[in-house]
Order: structure tokens, then sequence, then C-alpha cells
């Protein structure tokens, strides 16, 4: 059950639990996925996947009025030796085995892109170095493809990390071989005035473990879809978030697990701060157990700090069992404002105020910082956070 919330003032958290009659994904958490944009109607604010989402801010991404032009986006690609760096055309075999479109502009920007990129890790590779990935915003409107494939029993870490100014749509697919393990890291690092909308699929080998960090900082609009299925028993996914949300923002992030095979795991772990008159972040953490899925173990949470009046966070934890079955499921959703207490304690003891907020901050995310695994972005991330508290205080 949800634990006990402690809301600011405009900001909504709900949960629920519910036992299915009968397993699909097409349930109330996602709409029927299709590779086909025709199959969804354009989205008006009203539908319970759009109510969040500030459609009049996506730059036409969600009604089809926003054509591909300008500079777009340039992608750029650094991997070890014996890593596999290709475009491929609409006809390759692997584009869409991770998943499907669930929404208008996942499936706009599978129908509108013309090469897609491909990454792929041998079997029994083990990379000690990370696979980069620099996707940079030069202006105009973008939509774009990307396929992460691991070989069976290879092991890698990839940094995905999106700068400059766009209006980008996409979707980035996963696909990890039995005995695979895999670490994303997703960076959206934007300029103030771009949008970002994309849908992330994960496939999950038998036995295979898949962690993904998603760190969000800029950007005027950002909406992400991360979506995780297993393909084999023994599966692991760990799906982890840290978000900070400033004043204007809107940072969307709405996640999937769809526990579709037996003897599989899942945790979820997300958590953001929040700062300046209308910054807006939502969370939303669906988990589907289905019928078949006997011995799941699968955990969700997410945890928002607001710094300051005029902020707003919506979030929704579900949990949709079809079996009982299971070794254990559970979901918790906490937010609340900065804790007062906790600064009086660090003031008591000499510490400026200034320094004793940072302090709070950086203990909130310390846990997740520390599973991202690539110094570099830690240390980056760190300075992200130091110089958002300065700008409050500015």
């Amino acid at each position: 059950m949800a634990e006990a919330q402690n809301l600011p003032v405009g900001s909504t958290t709900t949960g629920s639990i519910a036992v299915a009659a009968e397993s699909t994904v097409a349930t109330r958490m996602s709409a029927p996925p299709s590779f086909d944009v025709a199959d969804f109607p354009v989205p008006h604010g009203r539908e319970e996947e759009w109510r969040f989402t500030p459609l009049e801010r996506l730059r036409g991404l969600h009604d089809g009025t926003a054509v591909a032009g300008g500079n777009g986006v340039k992608v750029t690609v650094e991997a070890p030796d014996g890593v596999v760096v290709e475009a491929v055309g609409r006809d390759d075999a692997r584009l869409g085995k991770a998943g499907t479109p669930v929404d208008r502009v996942a499936a706009q920007a599978y129908s509108a892109f013309e090469k897609a990129g491909v990454v792929s890790v041998p079997k029994e590779a083990v990379l000690t170095e990370p696979i980069r990935i620099s996707v940079h915003g030069e202006g105009g409107v973008a939509y774009g493809h990307q396929i992460i494939e691991l070989g069976a029993f290879a092991e890698a870490v990839v940094v995905i990390d999106h700068t400059g100014d766009a209006v980008l749509a996409a979707n980035v697919e996963y696909l990890l071989g039995d005995g695979a393990k895999l670490t994303v890291v997703s960076v959206q690092d934007w300029d103030d005035k771009a949008v970002h909308v994309a849908q992330h699929n994960a496939l999950v080998g038998r036995d295979a473990t898949f962690k993904s960090i998603v760190v969000t900082f800029g950007g005027d609009v950002v909406r992400l879809h991360p979506r995780v299925q297993y393909a084999g028993t023994g599966g692991e996914a760990e799906l982890y978030g840290l978000y900070f949300t400033d004043a204007g923002q809107h940072q969307e992030h709405r996640l999937l697990v769809d526990h579709n095979t037996p003897h599989c795991k899942s945790n979820v772990a997300y958590k953001g701060a929040l700062q300046g008159d209308d910054a807006h972040a939502v969370w939303i953490g669906d988990v589907l157990i289905e019928a078949k899925a006997e011995g799941t173990d699968t955990y969700e949470m997410n945890r928002n700090l607001v710094l300051t009046d005029g902020a707003r966070v919506d979030s929704v934890p579900n949990l949709e069992i079809e079996t009982g079955e299971i070794v254990g499921a559970g979901h918790a959703s906490a937010t609340g404002r900065f804790d007062d207490e906790q600064l009086f304690y660090l003031m008591a003891r000499g510490i400026p105020e200034h320094e004793a907020r940072r302090l709070v901050v950086r203990g909130f995310f310390a846990e997740l910082v520390q599973q991202i695994g690539v110094d570099d972005i830690e240390e980056r991330l760190l300075a992200k956070i130091e110089e958002e508290l300065e700008a409050s205080v500015a």
C-alpha cells in the first residue's frame, strides 16, 4: 500500500491496487499498442495518459503538425573496439522487437525516422569502458530511433547524453540476450526551450539484468515513457530516476513494468526535487503482473522534495495483479516540503543555511547518484544540483 504522504498545496498523489479478471497489456495503464499513427486519435488532454501533459507546449508532436526540419539533432557514438555501430533502414528485423508504440507521439516517431541507429555488443563481450551516445540538438524538429543490442552473456554500460535545443520525438529499444547485463544512463540536459518526448522499450532475456538510470534536468517539456517486459525467466530490471524540476519546467516520467514471464524481478526508485513557480513534475509508475507471471518479486517507489512554493507534483503508483502466486509486490509514493527540522539541526551546529540546504538535497539524491557508476556523469550530476541550488538563492 502507498505510504503516508505529506503533500504541498496544489499537489496530488494517488495509488491503487487492482486484481484484474483477464490478462492483457492493453489495460487502463496503457493504450492498445500500434505502429500506425492513425490508430491513435489526436489527444485533447482529457485522456488518462495525457491529462497531466501541457499539449500546447509539445510544439505539434502530438497532432502531426511538427514536421521534421531545421538542423535537427546530431548523433555521435563513441564505442570500444568490437562494438558494431551502424545505421539501418526501416526493413531491419530488429526494429520494434523490444516493444510497440503506445501513444501517438511514439507512433509518429516510428513512422517518421529515416535511419535507425544500432549499437551491437557481441555475445560474451565484457566492456570495460562505457559506450557513449551524444544526441545534440541543433534547432528544428527531429524524429529518431535507437537500438542497443547485447548478445548472450555480454556486459556493457551505455550513456545517452541529450544536450542542445530541439523538438525531438524518439523511440529507444534495449534488446538483452540471455544472461546479458546492461546499464543505461540517459541524461536529459537540454537547453531551456527544448521539447523531448520518448518511449524506451526494454526486452530482458532469460537470467539477464537491465539497469536504467534516467537523469532529467533541462528542457521546457520532457516526457519519457520507459517500459520493460521479459523474454525469459530469471530476468531482473532496476529502474532508477533523478529529476530536478525548475521554474516553468514540465518533467514527466511514465513507467510500465510488464511482468509477463514467471520468476522475474523488478525494482523502481525515482526521486525528484522541485523549485520555482510552475515547476511541474509527473511520475506515473505502473506495474502489471500477468496471470502467468508466478513467482514475481516487484517494488516501486517515488519520492519528491518540494523546495519552494509554487511547485506541483503528481505522483501515481499503480499495481495490477492477476495472480496470487507471487513472492512480493508493493509500491510507495511520498511528496513533502523541505524538512525544517533537518535544516534547524544542521544550522544549530554552526552550518550556514545555504550549506545546510545543499547537504540535505545532496543526501536526498545520494543513494541514486551512486547507482550511476560512471564517475564523470556522477560528478556532472552533482555539479548540476549545486548549480540549481545556487540559482535558487541568487
